[in-house]
């Protein structure tokens, strides 16, 4: 469910790549009128612009952008326009091979996309970086962390609804023996469930194992594994049970406190926007009693503010 709202006025992207031109020209860039348009594009408007752009101009629409903007709201400029498989890569590129390693965010992309998302994002990772994704993991990764985020991109899940509850008392029954029954815990039981089953029957083996043993999976999961490998999985399996919950959860986060995680933040709003970002609103309203557009218009500012609250679909004056 994309949070984008509609332009008042329907324009072209040829009419769209002539006002882009025009605020880039002159002395200083008139900022407020970028962020006004591609605010509020969607994935098929966005590459019809930058086409017509290089039409009109002969020069890349991406290439002015980034020496017109600055600061965050060029990151998140930079990070909207792409399609959902090119950002993700870039994401995962600067996050295992950037200055700072990140593996929480590289962690989280791959945790939360579906299969056929993974292995479209390993697809353009080879095509536009020319290495393989899987390489760079083992790179960067270790232990049962990597085998898990290995296992992930290998694995071609299941992606539909319906759930084996036979089965999933059987996975809940292995994970149990594989972790709280044992003294330490059989890590690759826990590293094949996770893997290979889909989101649907994961949210099936939870209520299973709650069930049949008094206690969530995921509390299970913080007794019996740490650090990233621990990470790892309640992404999993906070995302199987609900995706909007955990990115709410994610956003709060970023903005508590003194300073705000602006990576953070603007990676989940622009890689949501077009996926499950109402849900996420929802949920963020339901736990934080706030709506998520207060919450980020009190942690951010100027045209960067103006942008992530476009992206949330808040009107114009919000």
């Amino acid at each position: 469910m994309s949070s984008l709202s509609i332009p008042p006025v329907l324009t072209t992207p040829r009419d769209d790549a002539i006002q882009l031109h025009r605020a880039f020209k002159g002395f200083g860039c008139d900022t407020a009128a970028v962020v006004n348009i591609l605010a509020h594009r969607d994935v098929t408007q966005r590459p019809l612009i930058e086409q017509e752009y290089r039409i009109m101009h002969s020069t890349e629409l991406l290439k002015q952008l980034s020496s017109e903007l600055s600061g965050d709201l060029k990151k998140a400029v930079l990070l909207w326009m792409p399609a959902p498989p090119t950002r993700d890569a870039t994401i995962l590129m600067k996050a295992l091979t950037g200055d700072t390693i990140d593996l929480k965010a590289a962690t989280e992309v791959i945790c939360s996309r579906t299969s056929s998302q993974i292995q479209c994002v390993k697809q353009m990772y080879f095509a536009l970086f020319h290495a393989y994704l899987e390489h760079d993991i083992e790179n960067q990764a270790s232990g049962d962390h990597k085998k898990l985020l290995l296992a992930c991109l290998s694995v071609i899940r299941y992606e539909g609804p319906e759930v084996d509850r036979e089965l999933a008392d059987i996975d809940a029954k292995a994970l149990y023996k594989a972790g709280e029954k044992r003294l330490g815990t059989d890590e690759r039981t826990f590293i094949r469930i996770f893997s290979e089953r889909s989101w649907a029957h994961l949210a099936a083996v939870d209520a299973a194992y709650h069930s049949n043993y008094g206690k969530s999976l995921k509390k299970a999961v913080k007794s019996e594994t740490s650090g990233n490998f621990e990470f790892a999985l309640l992404t999993i399996l906070k995302c199987a049970i609900n995706p909007g919950r955990y990115f709410a959860r994610v956003l709060y986060k970023a903005m508590k406190g003194l300073g705000t995680d602006d990576t953070t933040l603007t990676r989940v709003i622009v890689t949501r926007a077009e996926i499950d970002m109402q849900y996420i609103k929802a949920e963020y309203h339901k736990k934080y009693g706030k709506s998520l557009e207060d919450a980020v218009k009190s942690e951010t500012s100027g045209h960067y503010r103006t942008f992530l609250l476009g992206l949330l679909g808040a009107p114009a004056h919000y």
